[in-house]
């Protein structure tokens, strides 16, 4: 009794802690101010690097649309990493006022197409940034960029955006993106702390990325050991959220399973390799931004976070258990850290129909759990469909 006892004093900490985090960035997000540096800032040169694993049905369309970007035309080269594209494909590549790098690997990661790509083109840029097959960047992003990269930060988050989602599926994964960016960007750099990075729409000091992505070989969610090598480096990552790219979200409870998985895998793997040194980093010289960084990885999965509240709260409810007050608390914190993170704009008819799907995603993030061991093994392609032209 007194082990069962312990563990569920133990779970009721972890749900609550989990809480509070939440909450504490989602009240803190609604006092970030934007980072700007001087409006005499140089004009930085880009490497906009795409990396393109089967994403023929996108590929072509994402490349014109960085092409189409309002900057000085010898300021910037986009360059597209070929891994496993159709012939045909590539030779559309190749026709375009771009740079098509053909990729050939034995086992495919994002990471080994960024450093190839880096081994390709050069020392002749002053920053790079990274964006995926379906990102259609706004066209002011390389402007933006440059302006919070001259504040002096060596990696910048953009603010991903969901493209017009066709699905109830598509239209939640939209409003979690917009989630992400409140709590994880806005909310952690208003407290000085670094923004995530989100795998794409993302900008750096082109010395200190190359230098970094040589230590780097993930299967999946290089992002994560990214931004956790950043921060252990004493490095601050930045966050632009006028610096808009456009990402495709994921429309059936399939595909929504696998990309969960593949991203639990990563953060769980990071955060025990890096919670050794990031509790000495906090104790020897105080870096707090890397502990945190960690400490995030730990936390539960944001969807299954409260439907566990809404069980736990039901079920002491039915039975009148002494925590029902507890668990109520809980779970209403938990709906009201969604509450100021949702932004107004997500508050449309599809996104209140979408709400109804909100069981299937739950079901589909406990399934991706199931996925952790297979992902941790090999990498977990997300396919993505045709991609329109989007407009700004």
């Amino acid at each position: 009794m007194i082990v069962l006892d312990l563990l569920t004093a133990f779970v009721f900490a972890y749900l609550a802690w989990a809480v509070f985090y939440q909450l504490t960035f989602s009240v803190a997000g609604h006092f970030f101010k934007i980072e700007k540096g001087k409006p005499t800032d140089k004009v930085r040169r880009f490497a906009v690097l795409i990396p393109a694993y089967k994403e023929d049905g996108v590929i072509v369309e994402t490349a014109k649309a960085a092409m189409r970007l309002h900057y000085p035309n010898n300021s910037f080269e986009v360059a597209v990493i070929a891994d496993q594209l159709k012939a045909d494909t590539v030779q559309k590549l190749q026709a375009l006022p771009i740079t098509t790098i053909v990729a050939d690997f034995e086992k495919s990661t994002k990471s080994k197409s960024i450093n190839l790509a880096l081994s390709k083109l050069g020392k002749d840029f002053d920053s790079v940034v990274v964006l995926d097959a379906d990102n259609h960047p706004a066209p002011d992003f390389l402007h933006r960029m440059n302006e919070v990269l001259g504040k002096g930060f060596k990696a910048v988050q953009g603010c991903r955006a969901a493209k017009t989602g066709h699905t109830s599926m598509s239209v939640l994964d939209g409003v979690s993106e917009a989630v992400n960016n409140h709590l994880l960007c806005a909310g952690h750099r208003a407290l000085g702390l670094s923004a995530r990075l989100a795998g794409s729409g993302m900008a750096f000091e082109y010395g200190f990325f190359k230098n970094i992505m040589t230590t780097i070989d993930a299967l999946g969610g290089f992002d994560k050991e990214l931004e956790l090598k950043i921060t252990q480096a004493g490095e601050t990552i930045g966050y632009a959220p006028e610096a808009v790219v456009m990402d495709e979200k994921v429309d059936n409870a399939g595909t929504f399973a696998r990309q969960r998985g593949r991203w639990l895998a990563a953060q769980y793997r990071y955060g025990r390799r890096f919670a050794q040194p990031a509790i000495v980093g906090l104790f020897t010289n105080m870096n707090v931004d890397f502990f945190n960084k960690t400490v995030q990885m730990a936390l539960p999965p944001r969807l299954i976070l409260p439907g566990l509240l809404a069980i736990g709260t039901l079920v002491s409810l039915i039975f009148q258990m002494p925590s029902a007050a507890f668990w109520s608390v809980l779970f209403l914190g938990n709906m009201a850290s969604f509450l100021l993170a949702i932004p107004r704009k997500s508050w449309q008819p599809e996104f209140f129909q979408a709400l109804l799907r909100l069981p299937l995603a739950f079901a589909s993030t406990l399934k991706a759990l199931t996925l952790i061991p297979v992902a941790a093994k090999s990498f977990l392609h997300t396919p993505h469909g045709s991609t329109n032209s989007i407009t700004q």
